[in-house]
């Protein structure tokens, strides 16, 4: 009762509910939408999760939140996995998420992955079958839908860099039970018919279920199997599909694909004016370089340039021997040092050292250890072990002595 009735300080009550709460909740799953979401400037990820009785104070640190494949937004339904946690500052609990998905992309996701190791194992995603784009294709195929945005992206992109480029458009669903069907044929086209030097397969933003098609095996299958080169523009820049592992190269957006086969007509003006630039430069030094070789073969000359290029390389050399005697010597001298005073130190802490300097080891006199002595030695290091009358054997620095006790002291 006096227990109960002793009070509590804050900081004890809250570390006790800490230890409860944490102790018994190490690994929670929780589903909920997501509310008052903060990102930190940090990178820290602040969030509440809700639902129609209660809400729940959660945290995503950094190095997790930046690997997660969606945008966290208020009115998200999610599922979080995680630690209970107490917050002792305010007196609140939180949920410190490790894991955060879309609730019910967790079984699509697993799918994904499934996926993804068998076409890996097949050996679809090697390095070794990634071909390298061409730098001036004259024609562009694009597999996308005609009416949506990544197929305006594309051409406002190649209109500004290149408008002397053709585009053959080769509509499909990107979306839908059909979708993938349709999208791998278009391809099989565009390979058969030759329709292009660079194949552009994509589409805009969507959840992970809309962007199902490019992950089909379907689709995986005929772009790994295209003898045009295929670049993967699924979404955004954090959406991903199986057609990016499979593709010779993954753009993050469709537009980032247009600007990968156009290059800028500017900037191509540029670099050839530069490297006419570079080329002028380089011809001029070495018409000045010849003309200067020429009058330098006088003994004396090549003798002069022979020394300015031996001396300060025969000068870094003995700098560097002498350098390296000193720092030899040194270190001769600090490790002498180190063992001088290990010895001393070692002398010093010798048994012989200790009884020379007026200690005395007392053992009984029949050899046998008491409990408080040392096991094994037979020192006497408690007085109460020993009776009136007992033999005790002294040593001392130099001999020993027999005793005979008269009186304990406790």
């Amino acid at each position: 009762m006096d227990d109960i009735e002793r009070p509590l300080s804050v900081s004890a009550l809250t570390a006790l509910v800490k230890e409860l709460l944490e102790g018994s909740l190490p690994s929670v799953l929780v589903e909920g939408e997501i509310s008052n979401c903060r990102p930190a400037s940090s990178g820290h990820l602040y969030f509440t999760l809700k639902d129609r009785g209660a809400t729940l104070q959660a945290v995503m640190f950094r190095y997790r939140s930046k690997a997660l494949s969606f945008e966290p937004a208020d009115g998200v339904l999610v599922r979080a996995r995680g630690n209970i946690t107490v917050y002792a500052a305010r007196g609140q609990y939180q949920l410190l998420v490790e894991r955060l998905e879309r609730a019910g992309e967790g079984d699509i996701l697993a799918l994904l992955e499934e996926r993804k190791r068998a076409f890996a194992a097949e050996g679809l995603f090697d390095e070794s079958r990634k071909r390298a784009l061409p730098r001036f294709p004259s024609r562009v195929a694009v597999v996308t839908s005609p009416t949506g945005a990544a197929i305006r992206d594309i051409l406002n992109v190649l209109g500004r860099r290149n408008a002397g480029m053709d585009v053959v458009i080769l509509p499909t669903a990107v979306q839908g039970e059909d979708a993938a069907a349709q999208i791998a044929r278009q391809i099989e086209a565009a390979n058969r018919m030759s329709l292009g030097d660079v194949i552009i397969v994509g589409r805009g933003g969507g959840s992970l279920e809309d962007l199902l098609p490019f992950s089909d095996e379907l689709v995986v299958r005929a772009i790994a199997a295209s003898r045009i080169p295929v670049i993967s523009a699924v979404g955004h820049e954090i959406d991903w599909a199986l057609s990016d592992f499979a593709a010779d190269l993954r753009a993050p957006t469709p537009s980032a694909a247009a600007e990968l086969v156009s290059e800028s007509r500017a900037a191509l003006k540029r670099e050839v004016s530069q490297f006419v630039a570079e080329l002028e430069t380089v011809i001029r030094s070495r018409l000045d370089r010849a003309r200067l070789l020429v009058g330098r073969f006088e003994a004396s000359a090549v003798e002069a340039r022979l020394m300015r290029v031996f001396m300060p390389v025969a000068r870094r050399f003995d700098e560097a021997r002498e350098e390296l005697v000193r720092g030899m010597s040194a270190a001769i001298e600090a490790r002498e040092r180190r063992l001088e005073l290990a010895s001393r130190d070692l002398a010093a802490m010798s048994p012989a050292a200790v009884l020379a300097r007026g200690f005395a080891v007392v053992r009984a006199a029949s050899g046998l250890a008491a409990d408080g002595g040392e096991t094994g030695s037979g020192a006497i290091r408690d007085a109460s072990v020993l009776a009136p009358g007992e033999e005790l054997e002294i040593t001392f620095s130099r001999g020993a002595a027999l005793a005979k006790t008269l009186e304990v002291r406790k």
